[in-house]
């Protein structure tokens, strides 16, 4: 992926951050257990900051897991939505690449399907900056159970109209991907969940995802439109269960 493709796709959630809010799913406790235990230290009472936190979908599950927690998002349209479903959470704006945080302030930073947006020679340093002795960087994705038959011929139909999502293939797929230069040592899991959603919740949902939102509404609209008609024709009820491995990487600072 290009520099400037890159950024298109990042800035492309501001327009969509409403869409974003209502359908993209959420996380299960077991993933907070997980993360708790690989850091081997608790979210409660700890100082937490979650970056490029989005309409604060992760944001808001640490607060009421009783931590201590900063929002950093860098997107109008974003921070604007987190502000509507958060007012009592502070958000600064800024990115992974250089937090506008103080040196050894917070005992966790937490990136929810936003790390793959950093740059890794800027957001390592950065990290190991802003993380006090002992404290944790927490990545997470939710990714879908490709053994789930449905959900595989989905994905293909989607890399057949539009290609591979570079974005999607990286994520957290290798601890090298994560951090290129192997300072951090990483610990990684896999949470296994699932959400029964409409189909049009789905949809949305999968439409929230940056390689349907740089797309013409024409493109985006054909395909899902048609993708409409063949998942019904599976779920006639309207339903889908969405299935997901949250791959989690954990590292602790030395």
């Amino acid at each position: 992926m290009t520099a400037s493709s890159h950024s298109t796709r990042a800035l492309s959630f501001n327009a969509a951050a409403a869409q974003y809010a209502a359908n993209r799913p959420s996380y299960p406790p077991a993933l907070f257990d997980t993360i708790e235990e690989l850091a081997a230290r608790p979210l409660n009472g700890a100082r937490v900051a979650d970056i490029g936190a989005g309409t604060g979908i992760a944001t808001a599950l640490l607060h009421a897991r009783g931590a201590d927690v900063i929002a950093v998002e860098p997107g109008d349209g974003m921070a604007a939505q987190f502000h509507r479903a958060n007012p009592g959470i502070p958000l600064v704006r800024g990115t992974g690449n250089a937090l506008p945080l103080a040196t050894a302030s917070v005992d966790f930073l937490t990136y929810a399907q936003a790390w793959h947006w950093t740059d890794p020679d800027h957001s390592v340093p950065e990290t190991l900056r802003v993380l006090r002795p002992g404290g944790a960087l927490a990545l997470w994705w939710n990714t879908y159970a490709l053994d789930v038959p449905w959900i595989a011929a989905q994905s293909k139909r989607i890399q057949h109209a539009f290609g591979t999502d570079p974005v999607v293939e990286t994520n957290g797929a290798s601890t090298r991907a994560a951090d290129p230069s192997g300072r951090l040592d990483f610990a990684r899991r896999t949470v296994r969940w699932s959400r029964r959603v409409p189909i049009d919740t789905h949809l949305a949902n999968i439409g929230s995802h940056s390689i349907f939102l740089v797309q013409s509404d024409g493109s985006r609209t054909a395909f899902l439109t048609e993708e409409k008609r063949h998942l019904l024709s599976l779920f006639p009820h309207g339903t889908v269960e969405e299935t997901y491995d949250v791959d989690l990487l954990v590292a602790v600072h030395a």
